[in-house]
């Protein structure tokens, strides 16, 4: 699964919030059996790929 989200400031840098969501989701995904291959912030004319940065792992 991706996820992807924006944020109406338009500055795509992950907040602490975002880094904790991304790992509960992805805990919780595990228990079905489903990987969580990236979350992607966008924001105005660019983007953040939290799998990119080493925060999936």
């Amino acid at each position: 699964m991706i996820l992807a989200h924006n944020h109406p400031s338009g500055v795509p840098e992950p907040s602490r919030a975002d880094e904790m969501i991304t790992a509960r989701v992805k805990e919780a995904l595990a228990l079905v059996d489903i990987r969580l291959l990236d979350h992607i912030i966008i924001g105005d004319g660019a983007s953040v790929s939290l799998a990119e940065r080493g925060l999936i792992r």
